[in-house]
């Protein structure tokens, strides 16, 4: 019986999570008022439902085979009032990354941060050299890295697929280690780091399409809080 309300809870969780506008409603006679949840509130449901395991299970769900970033962070997750504090820590990460990082999509999930490069702005064709473009995104995510220093980072590699898993599996990881290796290169700690390429077995678009493939060709960057950070939130200290 335990285990069945646990897996009702963890469902209630997701479906909080999947929706883009989960909303508390206050209702009189005569007035109803909706107000939207912040990222940091959701967070703090899902750590109160079930904490680190029941965040494991559901960062497996959320982001299963085409978003394993965003698995990664909803995975580490503390939750409860832990979670809340360091949700409203990688806000203000967020907003200055979205502020200076004008070539990637800088999104708030969970407990932290998920960027995504389309490849195309980050390398030429066939290519793991960056361009000066990317090299100024780049050093805009190494300054805020190095700002709030108490954060883990995975940076993943992925490809369309085009052509064969012998050529897209290494060039992903060369891409994703491109982009770690230069970040390091700007002062931030490479023990911070975890680098994977995953070809073109984890894609968010349609293969068969011009638009999917470039949608697919891309270099995503999970941030979320270390052990420390972890701690000092679960004691109301940061």
């Amino acid at each position: 019986m335990k285990n069945l309300r646990s897996f009702f809870l963890m469902l209630l969780a997701l479906l909080m999570v999947g929706t883009s506008t989960v909303q508390a409603q206050t209702t009189t006679e005569t007035t109803t008022t909706k107000k939207p949840w912040s990222k940091t509130a959701k967070g703090g449901i899902i750590g109160g439902l079930g904490g680190a395991a029941a965040g494991g299970v559901l960062g497996r769900v959320i982001g299963g085979k085409s978003g394993t970033a965003k698995g990664a962070i909803i995975g580490a997750a503390v939750g409860g009032a832990g979670g809340a504090l360091i949700g409203r820590r990688m806000d203000k990460q967020a907003a200055e990354l979205k502020k200076e990082m004008a070539g990637a999509k800088v999104e708030r999930v969970g407990e932290g941060i998920k960027i995504t490069f389309d490849s195309g702005l980050l390398f030429a064709k066939n290519s793991a050299a960056l361009t000066s473009a990317a090299q100024e995104n780049i050093k805009e995510l190494a300054q805020t890295l190095i700002k709030y220093g108490d954060t883990n980072v995975i940076v993943e590699g992925h490809t369309d697929n085009t052509g064969t898993d012998a050529i897209n599996d290494p060039l992903s990881q060369r891409r994703a280690q491109a982009v770690a290796n230069y970040t390091q290169q700007q002062g931030v700690d490479a023990s911070r780091f975890t680098v994977t390429g995953y070809g073109s077995k984890q894609p968010i678009a349609d293969n068969s399409t011009e638009a999917g493939r470039i949608a697919n060709r891309r270099v995503e960057v999970a941030i979320f809080a270390n052990d420390k950070l972890k701690k000092a939130a679960e004691k109301g200290t940061i």
